[in-house]
């Protein structure tokens, strides 16, 4: 998942009620659809996260003394933008509504 995609998203940044029966369609299980999303949203937010920390680890002074703490813009400017994202549960969330999720249950393969 890369910025663009992030940023083209139709996934709400509030909270939105979504029906059960058309998010559990694709497995039968409530349960088991949950969990599906939920460790894409895991996937996620290590992924956002890596994104993040690389871009503020441009802007790291490594300084020993504890003088002024000085403010870099375009610091705050990032972590401006990625506080605005949606959550990585309402990605996973619209992800898999959206059948963008690659899912098996290794149980039935048997």
């Amino acid at each position: 998942m890369n910025m663009n995609d992030l940023k083209n998203s139709k996934a709400p940044v509030s909270t939105v009620t979504i029906n059960k029966n058309q998010f559990d369609a694709p497995t039968g299980n409530i349960y088991e659809a949950i969990s599906i999303a939920s460790k894409r949203a895991v996937q996620i937010n290590s992924e956002i996260k890596k994104e993040l920390l690389e871009k503020l680890e441009e802007f790291a002074t490594y300084s020993d003394s504890l003088e002024e703490v000085f403010e870099n813009k375009e610091q705050i400017e990032v972590s401006k933008f990625y506080e605005k994202l949606p959550k990585p549960h309402a990605l996973a969330v619209d992800e898999w509504l959206a059948d963008k999720i690659y899912h098996r249950n290794t149980a039935k393969d048997l």
